[in-house]
C-alpha cells in the first residue's frame, strides 16, 4: 500500500515531483505545488494522463480551458492535448499523476 502524501516532495523553488510506482506500461507520479506554483500547459504525443487530487485545490488546464478543481476530482488529459496545473489555492496542492504507457 501507498500513502501518497508520505512521498510529497515540497519545494520552495518549483513544483516537486516523485515517483511512486514505473513499469514499460505505467508511470504513477506525484506532483507536489506550493501556492502559487504551476506545471506549465504541455502535452504528450504518445501517451494519455491522469490527474487525481489528493489535496488542496488549485485549478486544471486543458485545452484552453480553466477548469477548477478540489481534492477528490480527476481529469483526463488524453494524448495530444494541451494540459496543465496550476495552485490557485492558499494552501499546498497534491497530485498524483498517472501515465500510460511510462515515458
Amino acid at each position: 500500500m501507498i500513502r501518497p502524501a508520505d512521498h510529497a516532495e515540497w519545494r520552495p523553488d518549483k513544483m516537486g515531483k516523485s515517483t511512486l510506482y514505473e513499469s514499460p506500461r505505467l508511470l504513477v507520479g506525484l506532483n507536489a505545488f506550493e501556492p502559487g506554483q504551476a506545471h506549465a500547459l504541455h502535452a504528450h504525443a504518445d501517451l494519455d494522463k491522469v490527474y487525481q487530487v489528493v489535496d488542496g485545490s488549485g485549478t486544471f488546464l486543458l485545452a484552453g480551458r480553466e477548469l477548477p478543481m478540489q481534492a477528490g476530482d480527476l481529469l483526463v488529459a488524453p494524448a495530444g492535448v494541451p494540459h496543465g496545473v496550476r495552485n490557485t489555492g492558499a494552501g499546498r496542492l497534491l497530485v498524483l499523476a498517472i501515465l500510460a504507457p511510462a515515458p
